[in-house]
């Protein structure tokens, strides 16, 4: 019988390859829905027998998206029933009062409504560039909290930031302040060790989801990328900047620039945040939290603001890609100009296609990508689209000062948006995430600026000269772009 095996035993592999490799097609076919990332995936599973199967059921099975849709949507639709019809009427009479300014862009506004229930309100903004900024605002607002203090975040580091934050956040518990708090446990993973010194300071404290090995990337996928603070239903924080001191640009042991971008929110919107919030609170506490009338306050006393803002979610738990649609559409009724900024550029076929028509119709439309990035492999992916888009008049700047983590969309004079989602298919399809869709000059007006100041730091990128690539880099590129519906 030795002697047998051995004899056979390449013919035995081969065909215990073989069927890993039918079993495995067969799961991708039947669970991957995007045809691209199923084309990927074959793709590497036949090229790379066995080593694609283990990538595969590593990285592409998300065992835990049952999960989140039979307990999240759950909590939605009890929520939803709770709030709707007082946001719906909300952002109707607001609409009206509005018409005129937002006559061209009744588009987004309306899809928004729509797909998301965004509420429409009047608030007041205040732009943050980059960390320093954020959180010495965000420690002003987190000092004035006096009924509760709600956050969600991707990344929240345990450092000198961080601590200055949770001491806060300790102190107003101890004040009777209620601190509700939702990190993620891939991003955030430094704060378990001191989990039972924040619940015992009165800290309520969940993970998004519970990693328990965090060599599975299937538990990575569906990571809680938003970064929000609410507090007392008032104000709310809302952008790109984690929690972590590599967002603040000073000091000596400070080893890289890092360009970011967050909002501050106070007025009405804030009602779409702590929507959103309750939501996952529902979901990661596995408890359901009871709508007080403190949480959604629509009759604000102060109406100073001058900006209108929708709030975009994102997320697998939501029955359209809200995020990608309202970025297609932001950029298909742009009628002057176009100013994107995204740490991550893997598009799909429909941003692709939108940019280069908005481009050819005549409009200005400026891409600002890091020169300097993160992830060489996303990097790369990100230059197989170059050409498309240079060849197509699509402006194309490398921000060389530092690291730009931004992911902004700045459309003619009077809509930006500002928020945690990238211009790839993770954010689009994958990540759990939100943005501020902000109507209004001033707000617009100051991230022009800001952009231009970014594009004094950047180095343009001409067709001629990409033209000029060597057949090495063109292929290392278009080798990484087979990989990005994976990425």
């Amino acid at each position: 019988m030795y002697f047998l095996l051995l004899k056979y035993y390449p013919y035995i592999i081969a065909i215990i390859v073989l069927v890993l490799d039918i079993i495995t097609a067969y799961r991708i076919i039947i669970d991957t829905h995007n045809s691209a990332k199923t084309l990927a995936y074959l793709l590497l599973v036949f090229i790379l027998p066995v080593i694609g199967s283990v990538f595969y059921f590593s990285f592409g099975v998300n065992y835990r998206k049952k999960k989140i849709y039979s307990k999240k949507i759950i909590s939605n639709d009890l929520l939803y029933r709770d709030i709707m019809q007082r946001l719906l009427t909300t952002s109707k009479k607001t609409e009206d009062a509005f018409g005129a300014e937002l006559k061209y862009y009744k588009d987004i506004v309306h899809f928004l409504i729509n797909d998301s229930s965004s509420l429409l309100s009047l608030n007041r903004v205040t732009l943050l560039l980059n960390g320093e900024n954020k959180f010495n605002a965000v420690l002003d607002a987190l000092e004035s909290a006096r009924s509760y203090i709600h956050l969600e975040y991707y990344i929240f580091e345990y450092d000198v930031i961080g601590k200055k934050i949770i001491e806060i956040l300790k102190r107003k518990a101890a004040e009777g302040v209620k601190v509700r708090f939702i990190y993620d446990d891939f991003g955030s993973h430094s704060l378990r060790k001191v989990l039972s010194e924040l619940r015992a300071a009165g800290i309520e404290i969940f993970p998004f989801y519970k990693i328990r090995f965090f060599f599975l990337a299937n538990r990575i996928n569906y990571r809680n990328h938003r970064k929000i603070i609410v507090i007392d239903g008032i104000t709310g924080f809302i952008g790109g900047i984690n929690v972590s001191d590599r967002y603040i640009n000073t000091g000596e042991e400070k080893k890289i620039y890092w360009r970011d971008t967050h909002l501050k929110i106070e007025g009405p919107a804030v009602n779409n945040l702590q929507y959103h919030f309750i939501a996952n609170w529902n979901f990661a506490s596995e408890s359901r939290l009871d709508i007080h009338p403190s949480y959604f306050p629509l009759d604000f006393s102060v109406q100073a603001g001058k900006e209108l803002v929708q709030i975009v979610p994102g997320g697998p738990d939501y029955p359209s890609s809200g995020i990608m649609l309202s970025f297609f559409t932001a950029i298909v009724m742009a009628r002057q100009k176009l100013y994107i900024t995204s740490p991550y550029f893997i598009p799909n076929d429909s941003i692709c296609d939108a940019l280069k028509k908005a481009a050819l119709s005549g409009k200005d439309v400026r891409l600002l990508l890091p020169g300097i990035s993160d992830s060489r492999i996303v990097n790369a992916a990100a230059r197989s689209y170059f050409y498309d888009m240079l060849s197509s008049k699509v402006r194309i700047y490398l921000y060389n000062k530092g690291f730009v983590h931004a992911k902004t969309m700045i459309v003619d004079d009077m809509v930006s948006i500002v928020g945690t989602a990238n211009m790839d298919v993770r954010s689009f399809d994958l990540n759990f995430e939100i943005n501020a869709v902000v109507y209004g000059k001033e707000i617009n007006g100051q991230l022009t600026e800001a952009f231009m100041e970014d594009l004094a730091c950047s180095e343009e990128v001409t067709l001629e000269e990409w033209l000029q690539r060597g057949p090495f880099h063109r292929f290392i590129d278009a080798s990484a772009r087979l990989l990005s519906p994976l990425l």
